[in-house]
């Protein structure tokens, strides 16, 4: 690997029973420090974005991007059954900048999701782009949202655009009959 993350894997976590894994990982020379939640793998490994963000304002910030993950972490579990995927729900947070993000921070985050075997697919979230998700995939063969030169799909907004449009057809067909806008 060329240098040691410090790692931490704790559950259940308390205060948020049901969740499988807690994993916290540090990497000083990369600046990374990152919250990794697996909520669920019951229905296959589980699948969730990586949002960076420095929780500015936040008493503690830390706590803040915990609470994040393992909300997030759960609803996705949620989220990924209602959609009909083989995927449990889990959800990554990194404290930091998003505009201050570098390689190195980036390969770090994705050397603790290989560390993980397939128990985590991450993907792009709030701060991170399909060009980020290029760069993690360089040393994680979870990474999804990457670009279409390398594999992937690229921006993920359109598909979210279109499941929005979606919702918001049936529910205007719920409470007026048709799905007219």
């Amino acid at each position: 690997m060329g240098r040691e993350l410090t790692t931490a894997l704790e559950g259940p976590w308390s205060g948020f029973e049901g969740h499988e894994q807690v994993v916290t990982a540090e990497d000083a020379p990369s600046g990374l420090r990152v919250v990794i939640a697996i909520h669920s793998t019951v229905l296959g490994p589980a699948l969730g974005g990586t949002r960076i963000s420095a929780y500015e304002g936040s008493a503690s910030p830390g706590w803040a991007a915990q609470q994040d993950a393992l909300r997030l972490s759960r609803a996705m579990t949620y989220k990924n059954a209602l959609a009909g995927l083989d995927h449990g729900g889990g959800k990554a947070v990194i404290l930091g900048d998003p505009h201050a993000k570098s390689i190195d921070l980036l390969h770090a985050y994705g050397r603790v999701v290989e560390s993980l075997g397939g128990r985590y697919v991450t993907a792009g979230d709030l701060g991170i782009t399909v060009a980020d998700m290029d760069v993690i995939g360089e040393t994680c063969r979870w990474a999804t949202g990457r670009s279409p030169e390398r594999g992937g799909v690229g921006d993920s907004g359109i598909l979210t655009a279109v499941g929005v449009w979606q919702g918001m057809r049936a529910s205007a067909h719920h409470l007026w009959g048709s799905p007219d806008l």
